[in-house]
């Protein structure tokens, strides 16, 4: 299938490891040009080198902290200088597994804050600093990437995952009579360049008994920011291989 994605253009956050660098790496493999952005220039400019020569497309680094809405504003603005125009944005910069992870006595209240700030109001300043583009030439996607934490208790820090589901829904019914669909995807267990072996190869208790790769994450990312996924608009998306027993509707 082709999916019509050749010379369009995409911002991912989070861009310089795990799953923002497995996205990208299957984007570029499609035809799109990136600026991939995360806080540390080094760790960024070395995947920015390999990506590019791996896949042959412009992959541009550029150092931003989403928790500053003057840094995500120069970012977008960098991206489409760049790249001549904004397609894609994959809203991925957060902290795996949050800050708050402990029980309630150990739990402080400025670690959530901080957890929120970056990856909710972080997705949100993404969102709105390219909406503009995006609604300009009548076309876009927006790909936010949250956690099945949130479908289950035990960490404070699963709610920020929780609340980008609410999130997605809203832009999504701002965006799409504009031809922005905006979907959410909730990665469970996921390998990555920082996954142990030991962790890797340990039984899943997940349906198709196997850790899921970070390039895994990266197809279903790539069909949402294609043009063939017109139908999906909104969506709130597992991709945690069949995690847990219970049944969505």
């Amino acid at each position: 299938m082709d999916l019509e994605l050749t010379g369009k253009r995409a911002i991912i956050t989070g861009g310089s490891v795990g799953i923002g660098k497995a996205t990208a790496r299957v984007l570029a493999n499609e035809g799109v040009d990136i600026v991939i952005c995360a806080r540390r220039q080094d760790i960024l400019e070395q995947t920015a080198s390999e990506l590019a020569s791996e896949t042959g497309r412009k992959i541009i680094p550029v150092v931003a902290d989403t928790t500053s809405t003057e840094s995500v504003e120069a970012m977008v603005a960098s991206a489409v200088e760049e790249l001549g125009g904004v397609d894609i944005l994959v809203n991925n910069a957060a902290a795996p597994g949050g800050f708050v992870t402990g029980p309630l006595d150990e739990s402080d209240d400025s670690d959530l804050l901080f957890d929120v700030n970056t990856k909710v109001v972080g997705y949100f300043r993404c969102a709105k600093a390219v909406a503009p583009h995006m609604i300009d030439q009548g076309w876009g996607r927006i790909i936010n990437i949250g956690g099945l934490a949130a479908r289950n208790g035990g960490t404070f820090s699963g709610l920020r995952n929780a609340a980008l589901a609410h999130l997605t829904k809203t832009l999504s019914l701002q965006l799409g009579p504009h031809g922005v669909n905006v979907n959410l995807v909730h990665p469970g267990g996921t390998r990555t360049e920082r996954t142990t072996e030991e962790a890797a190869n340990a039984p899943q208790s997940n349906d198709i008994r196997k850790l899921v790769d970070a390039t895994e994450i990266g197809y279903v990312v790539t069909f949402l920011a294609s043009p063939k996924s017109t139908a999906v608009a909104g969506e709130t998306i597992a991709a945690g291989g069949g995690v847990g027993g219970a049944v969505y509707q």
